[in-house]
């Protein structure tokens, strides 16, 4: 008999903040996607303790209700209840506001828009470094092809920064992510980038301050104060902001039939030359600014120059504005063959490792656990953003805490009176900088050394002190009412009583790695994911069909032995329509192992911008004991992935209120 949605409807509508509330509403696989007027007005912890709610997710500018396997049937009784109509598209949430603190929203700003680099820039940072160290060490020259092109390797996300943030920027804006792309290439173009040093200067902004700057050319008669914008963040983030909101405008009236080349046109022809005139020099000189603040503070006191410097510079390097002390231990070291300030700032880097350390020590979840291990043998090297960003940020503590130990590193760096005479490497290989080339005392470089060992103590005794609680909170909680609902049930030993297979031909992964929080939480159930390299879905097990949506991105089934499947081909795939995927099999349709489900073209997909990876979630995982992922790297549809464990079947009574076994 089929249930009836109608109550669970009505509390939906209600905790959503009425039906005057709700501007839209469509669903995918698993989730209501609510486009409300005002997100203030939904009450988040009454919508997640309602029977047949999984779980709320904000993310995307809409508010997710996330159902699970019967979504398609909530979705038609909240439509009925509401009197709203279906199959609309949710509108664009630029510009819209939450009640979230200007700290919260620049700290998920920034890191929204590094998340996805993460990868490629720990990479980067750990062959960089280990190029650089090899080098120092003499056991490779600089003038070799091999080290000029190893040196590539590792430099070029950096050097191209502009480029990687152009597009994720973009993503984070709600805007074509290829005008974001292509903004960061113009920035970085080698004509560009060759007129901040040309030769040929039509005057001087702002001459005789800190702030002077060459005048190389102009556009069409106005200056323009061209800078080299290679390895920077600032300009390229404000400048995807800005031409995200000519986009949006350019939308509003140009037609829809030209709107695929004259938006692009528009946007890049008003936001760029903006970007150059404007925008870039604004960024540099806020780092400049910065600098010769810093140099003033050091005059007065190397010591609290350090504290100041030592504990500022990640937030610094954060937003792109480090490189104004950069210029300024430039000029000092044209000036005076020295510089303090840039030296206050090697040794930061080992209180973040530091606490990525205890982090790792402290964390059970594996994805932040891998995470964490590849941004602290990055940062051995010097290179911080992927701890910044992927571990020590986003948990606003740990990120707290490693500022205190730079902040302590910078102060020893000062009172040793080191300085830098020539521009430095990365972390203790930029310890080769402190030398005097003229001779003199090595205390200062002890005093480096020292500062280095210091930041890293004190950076991993400050996390295992006072970090612990921030970085697995909602695992712990989750844990903790696993634990609580089995003492209560008293669970009996495990018995194995059912296996799943490959659905797809692919490379197997955790389903914490899936970039999705509600599946890669575990809110939707436990199982495994795949990164097929074929097209074809087919069943795990002999089953029924229980979930088909047009859209073909995703299928549920339930096995004969109980276990009710959903696949999901991708994230946030239904947003192509169905454009790439066909269906094979009806609701209600039998099936057995290996049968064909689901046929979709990968290249189709992933040029439309979207991934294809499959989680494979076992929604009723209430139902047994445990869910392990069997097999790991390269797997064949049909061989066996998981193993579904179930508590032995018993007796249970209640005697004054407690649990007992008979």
């Amino acid at each position: 008999m089929a249930k009836n949605y109608d109550q669970l409807a009505k509390t939906i509508i209600q905790d959503v903040g009425g039906k005057d509330n709700v501007n839209s509403v469509i669903h995918c696989a698993t989730r209501l996607r609510f486009k409300l007027k005002d997100e203030k007005k939904a009450d988040d912890d009454a919508l997640k303790d309602t029977d047949g709610v999984v779980t709320v997710v904000k993310a995307g500018g809409q508010y997710q209700v996330v159902i699970g396997n019967e979504v398609a049937d909530v979705y038609d009784a909240v439509l009925k209840e509401g009197g709203f109509s279906g199959g609309g598209q949710v509108p664009d949430d630029y510009g819209e506001d939450d009640n979230s603190s200007f700290v919260d929203k620049a700290v998920a700003l920034i890191s929204g828009i590094f998340t996805d680099i993460l990868a490629p820039l720990s990479a980067g940072g750990i062959i960089k470094g280990l190029v650089v160290s090899v080098a120092a060490m003499g056991w490779l020259s600089k003038t070799s092809g091999a080290y000029q092109i190893l040196y590539a390797i590792g430099d070029s996300i950096f050097y191209f920064l502009p480029i990687f943030l152009g597009v994720t920027s973009a993503r984070r804006f709600h805007m074509n992510q290829f005008i974001g792309l292509a903004i960061g290439a113009v920035l970085t173009y080698p004509t560009m980038v060759a007129l901040a040093s040309s030769k040929t200067v039509l005057g001087t902004l702002f001459s005789g301050t800190p702030f002077a700057s060459e005048i190389h050319t102009t556009f069409f008669g106005i200056p323009v104060v061209t800078m080299n914008y290679t390895s920077t963040v600032l300009p390229v983030i404000f400048t995807v902001w800005f031409a995200s909101i000519i986009e949006h405008w350019a939308k509003k009236w140009i037609p829809t039939v030209v709107q695929m080349f004259l938006v692009p046109v528009v946007t890049m022809i008003i936001a760029l030359p903006v970007a150059f005139i404007v925008i870039g020099p604004v960024m540099t000189w806020v780092g400049d600014a910065i600098g010769a603040v810093m140099q003033s503070v050091y005059n007065f006191s190397p010591i609290v120059a350090g504290l100041i410097v030592g504990a500022l510079w990640q937030v610094l390097v954060i937003f792109g504005v480090h490189w104004g002390i950069v210029a300024v231990a430039t000029a000092d070291m044209s000036a005076l063959g020295y510089d303090p300030i840039l030296a206050l700032t090697l040794m930061v880097c080992y209180a973040q490792v530091g606490v990525v350390l205890a982090i790792i020590k402290q964390t059970k979840d594996k994805k932040l656990k891998d995470t964490a291990i590849g941004a602290f043998f990055s940062g051995i090297f010097g290179v911080t953003e992927p701890a910044i960003y992927g571990v020590t940020l986003p948990r606003k503590t740990p990120f707290i805490l490693s500022c205190i130990g730079g902040a302590i590193s910078g102060a020893i760096i000062g009172g040793f009176h080191a300085v830098i005479y020539i521009l430095p490497s990365m972390g203790f290989f930029a310890i080769p900088a402190f030398v005097n080339p003229k001779g003199g005392s090595m205390t200062p470089i002890i005093g480096v050394i020292i500062a280095g060992v210091v930041a890293f103590i004190v950076g991993f005794a400050l996390q295992m002190l006072f970090g612990k609680k921030s970085v697995d909170a909602e695992y712990n909680e989750k844990q903790s009412k696993k634990a609580e609902e089995r003492a209560a049930l008293n669970v009996t030993p495990q018995v194995a009583t059912t296996s799943l297979v490959s659905p797809e031909d692919g490379v197997a992964m955790p389903l914490s790695e899936v970039k999705d929080d509600v599946f890669s939480s575990g809110a939707m159930g436990k199982g495994i994911a795949i990164e097929p390299s074929t097209g074809i879905l087919h069943a795990p097990a002999d089953g029924k069909i229980i979930m088909t949506f047009k859209t073909g991105h995703a299928i549920g089934m339930k096995t004969n032995d109980g276990a009710e499947v959903l696949m999901h081909i991708g994230m946030d795939t239904v947003n192509l329509q169905g454009k790439g995927f066909k269906t094979l099999v009806k609701k209600d349709q039998a099936v057995k192992a290996g049968d064909e489900l689901v046929k979709f073209n990968i290249d189709a997909i992933k040029k439309a911008g979207y991934s294809v990876t499959t989680p494979i979630v076992i929604t009723n995982s209430k139902d047994y004991e445990d869910i392990k992922q069997i097999a790991t790297g390269e797997v064949k549809a049909g061989q066996k992935v998981l193993s579904l464990i179930a508590p032995e079947k018993q007796n249970v009574t209640t005697v004054n209120g407690q649990v007992q076994l008979n």
